[in-house]
């Protein structure tokens, strides 16, 4: 059986993924905020399930959880950094405060969750490294651009990474869900103040739509945890699991778009080479 560590158990894909995988057999250290959510996790699974209270923007609570969770609990081999909460608004709207916020949790609450796994995954030559980014991580929508941002980031910071360890025996998979049936849409979501009407025409459509199809979204969580438990047990686990044909479809649209463009100005972009082919030294 596999032991994992998921942070952000107590709702949405990150529950999903923990019920997932007690249900399977395997051993689980969740983490949640609340004491409440800590008791209604543990009571999943008795003695399998096991509940860590943690605030994943604080760097030395998430080293000190994972060190006991590999202590107390036994090697962790599949540490999942779930955690992270929505950021709409115009990006013109969004306060500075607000977007550091979405760093905090969403790039550096992740980064926390991986480096501290990685010394024991490195010394055993051995584990599986997870982080759930979005369809927003490979393309972008209007009124997202703090979030779209966070999970950017953490795809790139994934993408090296993986490159890192690769000669460890250790994989590193990003997790790309599209919409789906959850909270994120509704009380995990932090929405700015609006305040500028120029963007009324833009926005408030794709604010009300979000709104209308909290809870009635494509994306089954269930199936999500049965999917990311599949990858478990292949040999080569992808880099990346798009999750969702809504994701599909909205990933390859802007994929095929930057492809696009490149081509488009293809030759503009050799112009900057030095004509000879030298290259640039240094002393």
């Amino acid at each position: 059986m596999t032991t994992f560590l998921i942070t952000g158990v107590s709702s949405g894909l990150g529950r999903a993924f923990a019920q997932g995988a007690l249900d399977a057999g395997h051993t689980v250290v969740g983490t949640v905020r609340k004491d409440a959510d800590l008791t209604a996790f543990e009571a999943l699974a008795p003695g399998r399930a096991h509940g860590r209270l943690l605030d994943v923007t604080d760097d030395e609570a998430v080293f000190s959880v994972i060190n006991d969770a590999e202590a107390a609990v036994g090697p962790l081999d599949v540490v999942i950094a779930n955690a992270g909460y929505g950021l709409e608004g115009v990006f013109e709207e969004t306060p500075m405060g607000a977007v550091r916020a979405q760093f905090e949790t969403n790039v550096f609450g992740a980064a926390a969750t991986l480096q501290a796994a990685l010394p024991h995954m490195r010394a055993r030559r051995s584990g599986h490294l997870m982080a759930v980014t979005s369809m927003g991580g490979l393309m972008a929508v209007p009124g997202m651009s703090a979030y779209c941002a966070s999970k950017f980031a953490l795809e790139g910071m994934l993408d090296s990474v993986r490159k890192e360890v690769a000669g460890f025996g250790i994989h590193v998979t990003a997790i790309e869900p599209g919409s789906f049936r959850t909270d994120w849409a509704g009380r995990s979501m932090t929405r700015a103040e609006r305040s500028i009407p120029d963007y009324d025409e833009l926005f408030e459509p794709i604010r009300a739509a979000r709104l209308k199809a909290s809870g009635n979204q494509l994306g089954n969580p269930q199936k999500a945890a049965e999917a990311l438990l599949h990858i478990l047990d292949v040999p080569e686990p992808p880099a990346h699991l798009v999750l969702g044909s809504d994701a599909l479809r909205l990933v390859r649209q802007a994929r095929k778009a930057v492809d696009d463009d490149i081509r488009t100005w293809e030759a503009l972009s050799r112009t900057t080479d030095f004509s000879d082919g030298a290259q640039i030294t240094s002393n």
